[in-house]
């Protein structure tokens, strides 16, 4: 049996015949995570809420647990499928334990009456986001991040096989999206759902996905494993990044290298120099670095940052050719700064370029 339960084939998405994305074809297997990516303005969230049929598709088709999802009745969707998107709602003296209750009403029929069932689903639903606290709280009362947690819990009280969320971690402090994203994560583990998914944080897109779908141009550019799309200069191309550095390894940006004749020459490695490196960034002072083997965690965000970098080939000791270009960028400065503090057999050159950096500063 196929574990598919949600995807599209040729699918174009957009308002009335203005198309917004084109050529989407994809597919969310029950225990994967899917997250689409893109530039402000893509179309990502127009792809959400069409794949949640709260819009009609332009052309394509959208499978939900092997049907047509045009041909699935509203009420038979929401018992498979549950939403959580970031507009307010508008609620008048509701709780926040009515507005997760509110998941609950694919099941219980026009009264909206909950069984006993129903309310520990609820309060279950609420636990697990850690919303409890906020039970007897009007909705309109709580801050955005709060809100967010609740209709995650909404989501959840729904017990649906694919869950869509639009920028759940949107208005969250950094712990609080860490404990989403883990949340989603175990829920797809424990219950065996598929979760689809918009995020800006590509830090978090990158530890947190199973599958990434690229949205750019209008259409779908790329989807694959997180290893497969953060690799080169992908992302910086999605993205067009063009002030800044974008760090595939770490799923982050570095800011724009300041330019000129280098002033300071930072000695470093082994990640000890990347304070050094983005603090005289933000003191516009431009600098060399060296000498930093090609496999250090601190290589990339020297080439991303430093004027000139001195480097050495990965596993090699520092070699003489490498110190003696070290010292001619070193001769261009007025300073060094060395940021290591134990040298061994591979960085020893480093020791011997602080050793001979004074003469050359003279």
């Amino acid at each position: 049996m196929s574990r598919t339960i949600l995807g599209s084939k040729d699918l174009s998405v957009g308002y009335g015949q203005k198309v917004v994305v084109s050529g989407l074809g994809f597919e969310v297997c029950k225990g994967e995570i899917l997250t689409i990516i893109g530039s402000n303005g893509a179309g990502k969230s127009t792809i959400l809420k069409t794949i949640a049929a709260q819009l009609p598709f332009i052309s394509g088709s959208v499978n939900l647990a092997d049907k047509d999802i045009s041909e699935i009745a509203a009420q038979d969707i929401a018992k498979t499928l549950s939403v959580c998107f970031t507009e307010r709602i508008a609620a008048e003296k509701m709780t926040c334990e009515d507005i997760v209750a509110t998941g609950r009403y694919p099941y219980t029929g026009r009264l909206g009456i909950l069984s006993e069932n129903d309310r520990k689903i609820v309060r279950d639903s609420m636990e697990l986001t850690g919303t409890s606290y906020l039970c007897d709280t009007d909705i309109r009362c709580i801050s955005d991040g709060q809100r967010q947690a609740v209709m995650l819990a909404r989501a959840i009280s729904q017990q649906t096989q694919v869950l869509i969320l639009d920028e759940p971690a949107s208005f969250l402090d950094i712990n609080n999206k860490l404990k989403l994203l883990n949340i989603l994560k175990e829920l797809v583990r424990s219950r065996d759902i598929a979760v689809v998914q918009t995020l800006h944080e590509l830090d978090l897109a990158q530890r947190f996905s199973d599958k990434i779908l690229c949205i750019k141009d209008n259409k779908a550019d790329r989807i694959g494993s997180p290893e497969e799309i953060f690799s080169g200069s992908y992302i910086s191309e999605l993205y067009g990044i063009d002030n800044g550095t974008f760090l595939p390894m770490f799923g982050t940006a570095e800011a724009k290298r300041i330019t000129g004749d280098p002033q300071v020459f930072v000695i470093g490695g082994g990640g000890s120099g990347i304070d050094t490196y983005r603090q005289l960034q933000r003191l516009g002072i431009p600098f060399s670095a060296g000498i930093i083997h090609e496999n250090d965690i601190e290589y990339p965000v020297a080439r991303s940052l430093a004027v000139e970098l001195i480097s050495e080939k990965a596993y090699e000791p520092i070699s003489d050719e490498s110190i003696s270009l070290a010292l001619k960028a070193i001769k261009k400065c007025d300073k060094v700064i060395c940021c290591l503090k134990d040298f061994g057999t591979m960085n020893f050159g480093n020791k011997k370029l602080l050793e001979l950096s004074g003469e050359y500063l003279k």
